[in-house]
């Protein structure tokens, strides 16, 4: 189902914690302003529900002063973000936040698909050079279905086997308040702001962010 991403509430405060945590100094080497970051994704990356000004890459560069390119597209699953990979590439990027996976829940796809074609991406940027971080999405569980949605742990796997660093609960902390909603499954404006906020703060935290 094109243009509907599955995105779950979860219950938390806004996340700043990736696998390295809160505390630790800094891994990274800051990217001054201008550098060029991509953002790639689904419709939680282009802002469904929202507009172009307040989609989180647009408020992600506005706190940190790079060109953050919105390539986010409505109802991609990893097997469709793998497939434009290398048009991210021409763009020769120094960073990608990597969202994508809850449409392969959605359309029940296999985990294991999920995994390779999410390690497939991030292979085809890292030999090139690229950095990337990986953005947690919610998983599909009852539970959820009743308000508490957590991670799907396989971005944790797929972090600590490729060895990226890895943004968590951001999106699961952002849609568990309905005020921060635009329907049951995507942000709104303010929701969208929170988690460029929580993401830019964990990335300062990483070092990516003077």
């Amino acid at each position: 189902m094109r243009g509907k991403f599955l995105s779950l509430v979860g219950i938390g405060f806004a996340a700043t914690v990736g696998i390295t945590g809160c505390g630790s100094e800094p891994t990274q080497t800051a990217l001054p302003e201008g550098s060029t970051v991509v953002a790639l994704g689904d419709s939680l990356t282009y802002g469904y529900g929202a507009n172009d000004e307040t989609a989180y890459p647009t408020v992600l560069a506005e706190l940190s002063k790079w060109n953050v390119v919105n390539a986010g597209v409505n109802g991609d699953t990893s097997a469709d973000v793998l497939y434009r990979v290398n048009k991210v590439v021409q763009h020769n990027p120094d960073l990608v936040l990597l969202g994508v996976g809850g449409n392969d829940v959605l359309q029940r796809i296999a985990p294991d698909t999920t995994r390779a074609n999410i390690i497939a991406t991030i292979d085809t940027l890292q030999f090139k050079n690229i950095d990337v971080v990986l953005i947690a999405e919610p998983y599909l569980s009852t539970s959820a279905l009743f308000g508490k949605a957590s991670d799907n742990p396989l971005y944790k796997d797929i972090a600590e086997s490729e060895g990226v660093p890895l943004y968590s609960d951001g999106w699961s902390t952002v849609l568990s308040d309905d005020a921060l909603k635009s329907d049951k499954i995507h942000a709104n404006a303010a929701g969208y702001r929170q988690f460029a906020e929580g993401l830019h703060n964990y990335l300062k935290d990483e070092g990516w962010v003077y």
